[in-house]
């Protein structure tokens, strides 16, 4: 990935001078030049180039040091000097640094002050993605306002997600991502964050944290880089960060729909397969009919942070609004749309206990509307840890219990999930397993030979499963089978 830079065009010494590290001029490079853009990939640097040598678990970014210096860069950030580098006639100005990625974390804290916006920063078990994009979409009605692309939302994805500020961004929403305690604080401090959001506490990452207690400590990190003035807004539905709010010196703002105490509350949920309307409550304001485009409750919750979000920023009510009627989903995060004949809700992302509910709620609430069969495919739901068994089970029953008709398990734990579904009701002739992710044709064939027209298919899985590859199957074979019904 490669960034221009448009705040602050640092030289290779301020660069060295900034993150602590050592400069090795090689062929008499001139330790003053000004750098244009910053990359991680050396097929990506030209002119004016700061190359960053990352080591990554396959390869290790010193090697191609020559292949960025050819292109045209000027300096790199690099752990490690190969002897080729130090003796080549192309001028570079080489910083040599114990850690390249922390090296760019100090440089993107830098760089963060120059801009003059306002920053929000999101957090959260479920949702952050969602999240990020409703609060940007209700900030872009007012102001210029700069995002988190896609996933970059650990250590290295922030520095490169700051670096693409710009001198007119007036706001920037920045999604932190962990799966260690520290992390969060961490990147916290690189953001320093106006406005920090929680939106939840979940079950992933029980693996690495043990409890939800200890997910609940990660995620609350987020406030160590805030200023004094900074606002704190906490999901007053989830007991964990309710307590939080009641033993804090300091008094963060709540959102919720059912704890009376939220300063944002949703009520009178009109939920549709297509969308929710809304009411809300602010402090002693009602602001009626808030419309978002996706389905379920999970996603007011999403809509509730960027609501409050824009209240603190100063938004017109009827300004949020129309930033959450334009919001529009994510591939693969619940995106509804027809294949075939099949209705398909394409949610594998990711996956977890509570979107996982989430997702087989909106199934069965739009298979009732449109009269076919409900179906899911649930697959694995990763880093759970010793809990991952029993949550696996409570999923199948789960499933069970909101009446899905067909399921079809995929992963290694699919056998919990069909044993579990199948005891708490569903047929057992219904229930497809398939242990196996590295055979997606298999699951495909299931779906396809099991289902009809008319039918509503929920795809759910973490993200290790790569569950999109079985749409992508039964996409292909429902084509070929239309082009050979019209004689292609």
């Amino acid at each position: 990935m490669s960034v221009k830079l448009k705040l602050w065009n640092p030289t290779a010494r301020e660069i060295c001078d900034t993150v602590g590290g050592t400069l090795l001029p090689i062929s008499g490079a001139d330790e003053n030049i000004k750098i244009d853009n910053i990359t991680t990939k050396s097929g990506d640097a030209g002119p004016g180039s700061l190359f960053c040598a990352i080591k990554g678990e396959r390869a290790d970014g010193a090697d191609f040091i020559p292949e960025a210096a050819a292109l045209g860069a000027v300096a790199v950030l690099t752990a490690r000097v190969p002897d080729n580098v130090r003796s080549s006639p192309v001028p570079l100005s080489v910083i040599l640094t114990d850690d390249v990625t922390a090296a760019l974390g100090k440089l993107a804290a830098r760089y963060r002050g120059f801009s003059r916006a306002r920053f929000v920063a999101v957090t959260g078990s479920v949702g952050k993605t969602t999240t990020k994009e409703m609060i940007a979409s209700v900030a872009g009605t007012r102001f210029r306002t700069h995002k988190t692309k896609g996933n970059l939302n650990n250590e290295l994805g922030l520095p490169l997600t700051l670096f693409e500020l710009s001198p007119d961004d007036e706001v920037s929403v920045i999604e932190l991502g962990m799966s260690a305690l520290g992390e969060i604080e961490y990147m916290s401090k690189i953001v320093r964050p106006d406005i920090a959001v929680v939106t939840n506490i979940g079950t992933s990452h029980l693996a690495t944290l043990g409890t939800r207690e200890n997910i609940c400590r990660a995620k609350m990190e987020i406030t160590a880089g805030q200023p004094e003035n900074g606002t704190l807004l906490l999901n007053a539905d989830e007991p964990l960060l309710y307590k939080e709010y009641t033993e804090r010196g300091e008094t963060p703002l709540l959102m919720s729909i059912y704890n009376r105490n939220g300063y944002f509350r949703a009520v009178n949920l009109r939920c549709r397969t297509d969308g929710t309307t809304f009411d809300m409550i602010c402090g002693d304001r009602v602001v009626t009919n808030v419309e978002i485009t996706v389905p379920g409750k999970h996603n007011v919750y999403n809509a509730l942070s960027a609501f409050a979000v824009g209240t603190i920023l100063g938004i017109e009510p009827e300004k949020i609004k129309q930033g959450l009627a334009s919001y529009v989903g994510y591939d693969m995060r619940q995106s509804i749309y027809e294949i075939g004949g099949l209705t398909l809700i394409d949610d594998c992302y990711n996956a977890s206990p509570e979107s996982m509910r989430a997702a087989i709620d909106v199934l069965v609430a739009l298979a009732a509307k449109k009269g076919g069969t409900p179906a899911a495919l649930l697959g694995d739901m990763l880093e759970l840890g010793e809990y991952s068994r029993l949550m696996h089970d409570q999923i199948g029953q789960y499933a069970a219990n909101a009446k899905v008709v067909k399921l079809f398990c995929f992963g290694m734990m699919s056998d919990v999930v069909a044993e579990a579904a199948i005891k708490h009701g569903v047929r057992a002739e219904n229930v497809f397993v398939s242990l196996d992710t590295r055979d997606p044709q298999t699951m495909a064939d299931m779906i396809l030979n099991s289902l009809s027209e008319g039918d509503v298919l929920l795809v759910k899985a973490s993200r290790g499963v790569h569950a999109e590859r079985v749409i992508e199957l039964i996409r292909k074979k429902k084509s070929r089978r239309k082009g050979a019904k019209n004689g292609v």
